[in-house]
């Protein structure tokens, strides 16, 4: 860990204070100008804007379609569980960049989502689903749910469900004792599949480039940019502790958030 991420990363925390020469790297120096920079340019702040919302948006949103399939593998018993889970853990099986092609194929013009909407008579013409906000949202969202399902499967299969029993049989309803009893409990993996996801989203990379296509604007790829095509070394390296500042920042809050939370659904 020390030297494959912490070294590396200080070595990076020490380039975003040098100093960007045209020609060069960078030259020595150790100044805040590239900090300044970002805040003071409108174009940045609404990159890392346009990045943590649709973080954010896929985020709750994998947690709210994987959780109901955590809570059913979790309570199902038959002998097509395993085969369930792998079904679920298969997509993980391939790259993210392997995926990204695959919804590029699909989501085209002459992609096959493109020839059901005409068939089904909804459209006279193709329509434009690729390099769309859209498509990144599907694509990412193809990333982050295999994640959260497995995540909240491992606390859900770990919760004492006879609780939930005993709760309906002293006179809640379903969805009380469901809110009362097995949301509290499940928290803890809520909290640890959405700090996980968010992470992806913030730093997702291959998905934004390939789906959203070069006018898509999110951080990792203009944090790439900087250090491959502007060669602006010190700006890309505070690019890029800007975004694990703002990613670290909202996991702790929400995590906190969740956390508060919890103790007022166990009132």
């Amino acid at each position: 860990m020390l030297l494959l991420l912490v070294l590396p990363l200080l070595t990076l925390l020490r380039y975003s204070f040098n100093k960007f020469t045209p020609g060069q790297l960078m030259s020595e120096a150790f100044i805040l100008d590239n900090y300044i920079k970002f805040f003071a340019e409108p174009y940045f702040r609404e990159v890392m804007t346009g990045t943590f919302g649709l973080a954010a948006i896929c985020t709750v949103s994998s947690v709210a379609l994987g959780y109901p399939v955590a809570y059913m593998l979790a309570r199902t018993h038959t002998r097509w569980k395993s085969v369930l889970i792998i079904l679920v853990l298969f997509p993980l099986l391939v790259g993210n960049v392997v995926r990204a092609a695959g919804w590029t194929i699909f989501l085209s013009r002459d992609g096959l989502l493109n020839h059901l909407v005409i068939s089904l008579g909804l459209s006279s013409e193709p329509l434009q689903f690729m390099y769309t906000n859209t498509a990144v949202f599907v694509g990412l969202m193809s990333v982050m749910l295999p994640f959260v399902i497995l995540t909240l499967l491992g606390v859900l299969e770990g919760l004492d469900f006879t609780l939930f029993d005993a709760a309906r049989n002293l006179g809640a309803s379903p969805a009380t004792a469901f809110r009362r009893v097995i949301l509290p409990l499940s928290i803890p993996g809520v909290s640890a599949a959405s700090v996980l996801v968010f992470t992806i989203g913030m730093n997702s990379y291959a998905t934004p480039v390939l789906l959203g296509g070069a006018e898509f604007r999110m951080m990792a790829p203009t944090v790439y940019q900087q250090f491959a095509l502007v060669m602006n070394w010190p700006f890309g390296a505070a690019l890029a502790f800007i975004l694990i500042a703002v990613t670290g920042g909202a996991s702790v809050l929400s995590s906190l958030f969740l956390a508060r939370q919890n103790r007022l659904l166990g009132q």
